[in-house]
């Protein structure tokens, strides 16, 4: 979650064992970004990939091998990735068979995945960043990571987060945990990923691997991949299944794709819906649509809160649109002050609730009382803040069954839903545009997160679907913009942002600075 935290790099031997290890390395440089594959990695899209594969050009190990050597060679400088999966290029010889038989499963068999470290990976620590839960593997994996298998992905690892994703301390520190510490942007290092998808946001900007998993309860997925010049997709609630997914809230959580492209967010997405695609590796039936902006309306929220950077890029975004043919119109969403006053006691509630039920399925602290407990008495816990207040204010919170809070979730549910849809009828509007993220503030832990950021929270709260895709730079700094429209309207989403993405062509490769001016990019 956003709007409300010591790294090891793992070996990649034969075996690619997942070992800590103390690693420093120097920044990486635009030459590392090379593969001997013939594919430039940062660019290629999963269609492009099995249309190689599918000519025999290229096979799903060689494609994983090369993630593999990017992971070695520049996660010690961002340490994203936690931990890489052993069976990983075991899985890719598989998807070699399939594909030399033709049995290829759909679009992902074959295309390396990584997933974020909140969600049950068989086989594989899944700590939430909690050293309560590392070293203790889940036995199943969750129902999106089944539904990635059977598609034939291949799962490269897992990736960091902030801590208990975001929602431990009052003032955390995005993209920290006691298992992975802290992830860095790898545009300009000094500065934060956002969170609490940091690890997932910050690999595919590195181009660690073709696409992610995140999750969101209020802009935990769309954040990180605004601040890291990706593409993230906040599915409609209920799309994905929340099953073995480290809860805050079941009123609000949903995992969602991640990836540099909408084509791969959009394939990713049908996989764990359950959408596989069929049987055949180059079916196009879960990409975006081809139509433009033409004759589209947007209503854009501006939010002059985030800086006269991000002001002067949405200005210049408005104006791209409106040459390639949409109608762009100002809105301000109504109640959004109501939302922001009801959203954190219900989460609160929620959370409890949720938590104790998931905690009693792992090995480890029985449930939050005890989580409480153990971060007090783990002082590892406590290398970058020491807070746990919303812990222990959750423990303190009305139940989920007391009628002040069923009272505050209905009218939350009411107006968040009111927000979107009165605005897009009133306005005759196709999408709700505003920027996503401000430029990325610099990681302090003394300081904790600057990170108010309304944009993602009527979406948040009302389960409607949101993208942000990259809109360009203040500075040296990624900025997206994020569309939001009605309920279970992801498809919509997904081909306007297509458009939008082929229309403002913002993407560009980080360059791992080490800092920038302290006034750049505000």
């Amino acid at each position: 979650m956003t709007n409300l935290r010591k790294k090891g790099v793992t070996t990649l031997g034969a075996l690619l064992i997942a070992v800590p290890l103390a690693v420093t390395a120097p920044s990486p440089s635009a030459a590392d970004t090379g593969t001997p594959l013939g594919v430039d990695l940062d660019t290629v899209t999963i269609p492009q990939l099995q249309a190689r594969m599918a000519k025999g050009s290229l096979t799903p190990s060689a494609l994983t091998t090369a993630y593999l050597q990017r992971i070695r060679s520049i996660d010690p400088t961002i340490h994203a990735v936690l931990r890489i999966d052993p069976t990983a290029l075991r899985q890719a010889a598989a998807s070699d068979a399939r594909h030399r038989k033709g049995t290829v499963r759909g679009p992902l068999d074959g295309i390396p995945v990584l997933i974020k470290d909140n969600v049950n990976t068989r086989g594989l620590s899944s700590t939430a960043g909690s050293l309560a839960l590392a070293g203790k593997p889940p036995r199943t994996d969750a129902d999106l990571v089944t539904r990635l298998r059977k598609a034939g992905a291949v799962v490269l690892g897992k990736t960091n987060l902030s801590e208990w994703a975001n929602f431990r301390a009052a003032k955390p520190t995005s993209g920290w945990s006691a298992v992975g510490g802290q992830t860095n942007n790898p545009y300009v290092l000094d500065r934060n990923p956002c969170g609490s998808s940091a690890g997932s946001g910050a690999a595919l900007a590195a181009s660690l691997a073709q696409v992610a998993i995140g999750t969101e309860t209020d802009g935990s997925i769309v954040c990180p991949a605004g601040m890291n010049g990706v593409v993230g997709h906040k599915p409609s609630l209920g799309v994905v299944s929340q099953d073995g997914v480290v809860p805050i809230s079941a009123e609000q959580d949903t995992a969602g794709p991640m990836a540099r492209n909408v084509t791969d967010t959009a394939l990713t997405l049908a996989v764990i819906r359950g959408d596989t695609g069929g049987t055949t590796a180059g079916r196009t039936d879960a990409l975006p649509g081809p139509a433009g902006l033409r004759g589209k309306r947007i209503g854009l929220w501006r939010l002059p809160s985030l800086g006269s950077g991000v002001d002067a890029l949405m200005t210049r975004t408005a104006k791209k649109l409106r040459a390639a043919g949409a109608d762009v119109v100002e809105v301000t969403p109504p109640y959004q002050k109501r939302l922001a006053e009801l959203e954190f006691p219900a989460l609160l509630s929620e959370f409890h609730r949720d938590i104790d039920a998931y905690l009693s399925t792992r090995n480890g602290p029985r449930d939050l009382a005890a989580l409480v407990e153990f971060n007090r008495t783990h002082p590892q816990e406590q290398t970058c803040f020491a807070g746990q207040e919303l812990f222990e204010q959750a423990l303190a919170a009305p139940s989920t069954t007391d009628p002040e809070y069923l009272a505050m979730r209905a009218e939350l549910k009411d107006l968040s839903r009111r927000s979107i849809d009165e605005t897009m009828a009133a306005h005759r509007l196709d999408a709700i545009a505003s920027p996503t993220n401000p430029p990325a503030w610099t990681t302090d832990c003394a300081r904790g997160d600057n990170d108010v950021i309304p944009s993602s929270t009527p979406a948040a709260v009302s389960g409607y679907p949101s993208l942000s895709v990259p809109a360009g730079f203040v500075g040296e700094l990624p900025v997206g913009i994020l569309l939001m429209a009605g309920n279970h309207e992801d498809g919509k989403l997904l081909s306007l942002g297509a458009a939008m993405e082929r229309r403002l062509a913002a993407w560009r490769a980080p360059r791992y600075l080490s800092t920038q001016g302290s006034n750049a990019g505000r």
